[in-house]
């Protein structure tokens, strides 16, 4: 028997703003870097509001110019109830779109990889639907931002 696949059901669009990257250095598997997450916007028809001043995305950049995306961090509803979301994906692309991506020019998503899954959590219960779903998401990266829509998987 083959089951029906999941659909995705649009949540929201997330613009992250991030402050300049960290490097870190070589670490055990590749390049470790440390990318502070200082605010940004939440819009959509089931979220609304802002992130918080807080969190990070904690990337390995592999060799060949994969990067795995491991954030952390929160937002804040524009009816105040706080949400924690967890993050992890990957980034990739051809090494000229990659290059660009690094030097900050703008580069279609088309063009590139840029895929995560997410777990959201909350004490709100107004929002308890987002303890017990799963979540995907498409990305872009800007010069000192990242762009998410955020799908829940029904």
């Amino acid at each position: 028997m083959i089951l029906k696949p999941p659909a995705l059901n649009h949540v929201c669009d997330i613009c992250v703003d991030l402050a300049p990257i960290i490097e870190l250095g070589p670490g055990r598997a590749g390049q470790r870097r440390i990318i502070p997450i200082v605010g940004g916007t939440v819009t959509g028809d089931r979220i609304n509001g802002h992130l918080l001043n807080l969190g990070a995305d904690w990337q390995t950049v592999f060799d060949k110019g994969l990067a795995e995306l491991d954030t952390r961090y929160a937002l804040q509803t524009d009816d105040n109830a706080i949400i924690e979301i967890i993050n992890f994906g990957y980034r990739h692309g051809s090494a000229e779109i990659l290059s660009a991506i690094a030097t900050g020019e703008d580069v279609s998503p088309d063009s590139y990889y840029m895929r995560t899954h997410a777990r959201l959590e909350t004490g709100d219960t107004r929002y308890d639907w987002v303890n017990k779903a799963l979540f995907v998401g498409t990305g872009a990266r800007l010069k000192q931002a990242v762009l998410l829509s955020l799908y829940e998987i029904t």
